[in-house]
């Protein structure tokens, strides 16, 4: 019967952060499958922890866990894999705005620890403190990673706008010329 407490618990915490943890494994491994066995085994995992010892940082310990096992999984599969093998994925639900579509292209060009600390935020919607947790950056290199990211995204954008802007105009203002 003692049992029956922590297995609710579990199966409460698995319904809550199931969803976002394989997403954020598939992020970082590109493979929804070797996703799903990266969270399988941060569950088990998580059985084997005491609930008093995470209660208070459960989110953290949860993405910490998956992250780290995640990392261990892309090495594995990067010293195995020929190069001729090796494929990039894409997320799903890419083709709902074009929009997006340009943000997530940009997102790409970022530096890898920008790219992860804006997937924490607006994917998994992370505090800052909770990502600090899981990376083990400070709270303050947390934010400044993301302001960084952010007005560089923002730069980014602006400036394709200004280019396609420009691109469109010059065969206007041409017709106009020759007229």
């Amino acid at each position: 019967m003692e049992d029956t407490p922590k297995s609710e618990w579990i199966v409460k915490t698995l319904n809550l952060h199931e969803r976002s943890l394989i997403r954020y494994a598939s992020w970082i491994l590109n493979d929804i499958e070797c996703a799903r066995e990266v969270v399988q085994e941060t569950f088990l995992r998580l059985c084997k922890e005491d609930p008093a010892q995470v209660s208070g940082h459960l989110a953290q310990w949860l993405f910490t866990v998956c992250r780290n096992l995640a990392f261990d999984a892309r090495r594995k599969e990067t010293r195995m894999a020929p190069l001729g093998q090796i494929e990039v994925g894409v997320a799903p639900g890419l083709d709902e705005k074009q929009t997006v579509s340009e943000i997530l292209m940009v997102v790409q060009t970022l530096p890898k620890n920008q790219r992860e600390v804006i997937y924490l935020k607006f994917q998994c919607d992370l505090s800052y403190k909770e990502i600090s947790d899981i990376t083990k950056l400070s709270v303050t290199n947390v934010g400044f990673l993301i302001h960084t990211a952010v007005r560089n995204i923002r730069q980014q954008m602006l400036s394709e706008t200004t280019t396609q802007t420009s691109r469109n105009t010059q065969p206007a203002q041409q017709a106009r010329r020759i007229q």
